[in-house]
């Protein structure tokens, strides 16, 4: 049967190993799993830089890996900013200011620490929120495993989503976060080890960075105008990002991309996901728990030079990539059907890589796409055990019992991603779709933590009321573009949608809150910053480690790498 991709021998036995060592993991990890804390949080006994890798390689799942060098086939440098402005800050933030709040609090998940602030109402919106936003991200990682083996072995997609599922769920079901955490750090190194000869090897065959921003140039320049290719210009400088924006005028791009991706969407992922959230909370101390997030942007920050630049590549390596960019409709994806950019880098491998390293590109591939999906599982059986379940269906059950259910849950949860996965093969890029899944859940969830993280008055009532306006806001602005109400290229669409929903959250809060009785400020002692003493926020063994092993330090080397790095490109 012809494949897009043509492995062999050696290219099976490098898979072959890989899978043998991730349910070796998984089996390992069942072992040490005898109680919910240890299935849902690793026994909290985790060192800062096993969560800190894992932190990152949660996230180095389907958007990072073929998102990213999708988007940059598509619209070149301005895509960094998912990285340096729409990452590293809220990573920072989320270190410094709130791991604190969630660490010190002992909640089990994010939406946990919703019940303690806000009371049932908010709790209850967030959990149902978020298990379903888990479901539908767990389906592009499963869409994205599936097309890889479709293109590796020629199985109808369907087939290929149940095989790929079925991995995921093996190891998950058996050693719940610690197998996922731990096969994480593994997939770390092997997704930067099989995507690094990719760039080396892309570059050296255009004649280096200066070859590739040269063929880029000229290949813009003969676009026809009705592909609507970005000029040359915009594909090969990160500011002001008209491209990634949708905006024209450079000064609202600017403000667009820094309001909407940088603050709104970025902060409301990193702080308020409880995927990410997660490995921190299983850190196993306060101090390692705070620098999970900062010990995660070092390799962050560099992450877009395996990414965005193959994909940067294949829009002038790859003919079915520069056909599609130039307007054609090539046929022959990953997936069965017609080219997308979602397929920039599977061509990259076919056309670069020879057998052995065909074997390990693709194992890196499948590392990340399961070490996505199974930050979503993981995250979701807690969830759902914990936050609904536990607290609203059956209470007061033996701690065996939660355990059992988080099995179960990761049973259905897989089963449903097999048919979400068919909804997100329906994006040619599916940062469009992942950017909208965040402005509807995380964007307005964010305005209500950051609201009732600093403001005393904020009452219950107001939490529930906020977020659910927020949500319907967000769905309201993505809908009216749909209907063809108003246009925005790019990501245009999803940051504006963000951003309303942000905004109408705040302002429905405040004025709820000033209608509505807060509570007493005694019960608001480790979930309030003005209500906090300041020995519950900081560990105080920190002041005797050296200076590279504190959480202010480390934040703050961060901060400069990255100021560095936008002002270079």
């Amino acid at each position: 049967m012809e494949t897009l991709i043509q492995a062999n021998a050696v290219d099976y036995i490098i898979l072959a190993t890989y899978f043998a060592f991730v349910l070796g993991i998984g089996v390992l990890a069942r072992r040490q799993v005898s109680g919910s804390l240890d299935f849902f949080l690793s026994g909290r006994s985790l060192p800062a830089w096993v969560t800190g890798l894992a932190f990152v390689s949660a996230n180095l799942g389907a958007v990072e890996i073929m998102g990213m060098s999708a988007t940059g086939a598509e619209i070149g440098l301005p895509t960094v900013h998912y990285f340096w402005i729409g990452a590293i800050p809220a990573m920072l933030f989320l270190g410094i200011v709130m791991m604190p709040f969630y660490y010190g609090s002992k909640v089990r998940s994010v939406p946990e620490f919703m019940l303690r602030r806000f009371g049932p109402g908010a709790h209850l919106v967030n959990a149902i929120s978020f298990a379903l936003a888990q479901l539908l991200i767990a389906g592009i990682n499963l869409y994205l495993l599936g097309s890889i083996v479709h293109a590796l072995l020629g199985w109808p997609l369907w087939v290929a989503l149940i095989v790929a599922a079925a991995i995921v769920l093996s190891y998950i079901t058996f050693g719940g976060l610690s197998a996922a955490i731990y096969n994480e750090v593994l997939q770390f190194f092997v997704i930067v080890a099989s995507l690094l000869p990719l760039v080396l090897l892309g570059l050296h065959k255009v004649g280096g960075w200066q070859g590739m921003v040269e063929r880029i140039t000229a290949a813009a320049a003969s676009a026809p105008p009705e592909a609507g290719v970005p000029p040359a210009v915009e594909q090969l400088n990160s500011w002001p990002g008209q491209a990634l924006s949708g905006f024209d005028n450079p000064v609202v791009s600017v403000i667009g991309i820094v309001f909407g991706l940088g603050f709104v969407l970025s902060f409301g992922y990193w702080t308020t996901n409880f995927v990410e959230v997660q490995r921190a909370m299983a850190s196993e101390s306060l101090s390692a728990a705070r620098k999970t997030p900062i010990i995660g942007t070092f390799p962050k920050m560099f992450v877009p030079f395996i990414t965005i630049v193959p994909g940067m590549l294949a829009s002038v390596l790859v003919v079915e990539i520069a056909d599609l960019k130039a307007g054609g409709h090539p046929v022959g994806g990953s997936s069965g059907g017609a080219v997308t950019y979602n397929d920039a880098l599977l061509f990259m491998m076919r056309d670069l890589l020879p057998n052995g390293l065909i074997g390990l590109a693709i194992t890196g591939l499948l590392a990340a796409f399961m070490a996505g999906m199974a930050a979503n599982i993981s995250a979701f059986n807690t969830v759902f055990s914990v936050d609904i379940w536990q607290h609203y269906v059956v209470k007061d059950r033996p701690d065996d019992y939660y355990v059992k259910t988080g099995r179960a849950a990761t049973v259905i949860a897989t089963v449903i991603a097999i048919f979400t996965a068919l909804i997100a093969s329906s994006f040619s890029n599916i940062m469009d779709y992942l950017q909208t899944l965040f402005g509807f859940f995380n964007a307005p969830l964010f305005a209500t933590f950051i609201v009732g993280m600093f403001w005393r008055r904020m009452t219950p009532t107001a939490g529930w009321v906020g977020l659910v306006t927020g949500t319907v806001s967000a769905v309201t602005v993505w809908g009216m573009a749909q209907a063809g109400i108003f246009h925005l290229p790019g990501q245009g669409t999803a940051f504006l949608a963000a951003s309303v929903g942000f905004v109408m959250d705040v302002l429905v809060s405040i004025v709820v809150s000033l209608a509505t009785k807060p509570k007493p400020a005694e019960q608001l002692v480790g979930l309030v910053y003005s209500e906090t003493p300041r020995e519950h926020l900081v560990d105080p063994h920190e002041k005797t480690l050296p200076w590279y092993r504190r959480t202010l330090p480390l934040a703050g080397l961060s901060l400069v790498l990255v100021i560095i790095l936008n002002l270079a490109l």
